[in-house]
């Protein structure tokens, strides 16, 4: 599995159900880009100037909303990440 260095967390994007408006099937490229994710691997956490290294606030399992444009893609073992830094993580869903 990939770990994420640093305050890097890998994210596997929740797919967003096919929509109908009004009897009419919304093309894929129509939709907007979904923003929830569940953690996959969280780093090691980031690394203040003085030299402390500050644990990160998400958890592997956790459903978090992500910025709109924010990572890198990543495809392994036929599946597809998200790499994020810490700070492009908006809420974690309850």
């Amino acid at each position: 599995m990939l770990k994420p260095l640093g305050d890097r967390v890998i994210l596997e994007v929740q797919k967003e159900e096919e929509q109908k408006v009004g009897g009419i099937i919304l093309a894929a490229n129509a939709k907007e880009k979904p923003q929830t994710a569940k953690v996959i691997a969280v780093g090691e956490g980031r690394v203040l100037d003085n030299g402390q290294k500050v644990a990160p606030s998400v958890k592997k399992g956790d459903l978090v909303l992500f910025d709109k444009y924010a990572g890198t893609e990543v495809k392994y073992e036929d599946a597809t990440y998200l790499v994020v830094r810490e700070n492009d993580l908006v809420a974690i869903v309850d």
